[in-house]
């Protein structure tokens, strides 16, 4: 499984009136900063400061997380509500500290070893799927790796955003990374992310919007959209309610470390793949311990189909909230699974099939529904399946919109 962690906040929209929000962006000593970055994360809407450092967006009335970043600058982010304030907003960006620059000049060696890291980070943070296939890292030297062999853990630190390239959707996508950790098979990375329209004919405009909406389709932003909405099975979602418990027929940690430590002594006397009916000897109740060890530690155990939405979801005064017990198994049933999707699953190889499965579990009690298509803070929810597959190079803008159905 993959813990996916993302820094997604966006737009909560309270109404259709429009407001202007005008600032600046200046050094800590007060010189406007031409061309850094106002843009409402994890989105296509962005402007760059002119030449005396100053802004401006039309936006709808709502809440709004606005990162601004310049290189050689500390990235800040800032929660605007335009109902509250909508004075001009002056950022002050302070200098990068030169720590991170000497990180880069003194360890930094760009060999074998940190293009195998660079392999490992792009398959991690970009995915496998089809559209992985058509991200680039354009930037690729601005990544440090560590590598902790006690842990097995990696991780990565930039010395200025990155710049990725998605000839599948369509977009320049600017990735101010904060974090990035792979420990084993466990991922979490979280970030500041801007996405930009590429340029292209009539043909790639058509085949970008078509994949798109193919990203869009069964993905976890569609799925929060048609909870908030209850029209889940519309959709082409069903829900259903499981809890996971302790395989009993899988033997306990202790007794298969007892196993191992009883077949590391009688290496040179044991026969690997015999099949053993009738165990006689303790190396013989050994080897079906291990036999055993292979099945699942947990089992899925569904007691509830079709769940209610009064089972999934609270309407406060302020949010749609998010709120269930145990595990939900989110199935996607209007496209089938990529071939590349269960090629990677290595303990379980199947034919792909015509349907998507997910699973999700909360981590905290409540979490908000964003109008956006998110979770409000990604923290709250923990995904599995085939949302843990698609990774980065498979997600969109929140203010994306399909195209509305005729």
């Amino acid at each position: 499984m993959k813990k996916l962690f993302l820094l997604f906040f966006l737009v909560s929209v309270a109404s259709n009136a429009q407001v202007i929000i005008k600032g600046s962006v200046v050094s800590f000593h007060g010189k406007p900063l031409e061309g850094a970055s106002v843009y409402l994360n994890n989105t296509t809407i962005g402007v760059y400061t002119d030449e005396e450092g100053n802004f401006e967006f039309i936006l709808r009335e709502g809440t709004y997380d606005i990162v601004v970043s310049f290189i050689g600058y500390k990235t800040i982010q800032h929660s605007l509500n335009t109902t509250k304030n909508t004075n001009p907003l002056v950022f002050k960006l302070l200098p990068e500290t030169t720590v991170l620059d000497e990180v880069f000049l003194k360890k930094t060696r760009y060999n074998n070893e940190w293009k195998y890291n660079l392999s490992r980070f792009k398959q991690a943070l970009l995915g496998r799927t089809v559209l992985a296939k058509n991200c680039k890292i354009l930037n690729p030297k601005v990544l440090h790796f560590e590598y902790d062999t006690k842990t097995g853990t990696l991780t990565a630190e930039i010395k200025e955003p990155l710049k990725i390239e998605h000839k599948g959707l369509g977009f320049l996508i600017t990735y101010d990374m904060v974090d990035f950790t792979l420990e084993k098979n466990r991922l979490s990375y979280l970030g500041y992310t801007k996405y930009e329209n590429l340029s292209g004919g009539k043909r790639k405009q058509k085949r970008w919007k078509q994949n798109r909406l193919k990203a869009f389709n069964g993905s976890r932003m569609h799925f929060v959209r048609s909870l908030r909405s209850q029209n889940l099975k519309e959709e082409g979602f069903i829900v259903n309610q499981f809890k996971r418990v302790l395989n009993a027929d899988r033997p306990s940690e202790e007794a298969i470390k007892k196993a191992r430590q009883l077949i590391r002594l009688n290496g040179g006397l044991i026969t690997f793949g015999k099949k053993i009916t009738n165990p006689k000897t303790p190396l013989d109740l050994a080897m079906i311990t291990l036999e055993k060890a292979r099945l699942p530690k947990y089992r899925d155990i569904l007691y509830k189909q079709n769940v209610p939405y009064s089972d999934m979801i609270l309407i406060s005064k302020k949010n749609i909230l998010i709120q269930f017990e145990d595990y939900l198994s989110v199935i996607y049933t209007k496209e089938p699974e990529e071939k590349n999707y269960m090629q990677n699953n290595f303990l379980n190889r199947r034919k792909a099939l015509d349907l998507q499965t997910s699973a999700i579990t909360m981590l905290t009690k409540t979490a908000i529904l964003d109008p956006s298509g998110d979770i409000r803070n990604p923290l709250d929810i923990f995904s599995e399946g085939y949302w843990s597959y698609e990774q980065f190079a498979d997600l969109l803008p929140l203010d994306y919109n399909p195209p509305k159905k005729n």
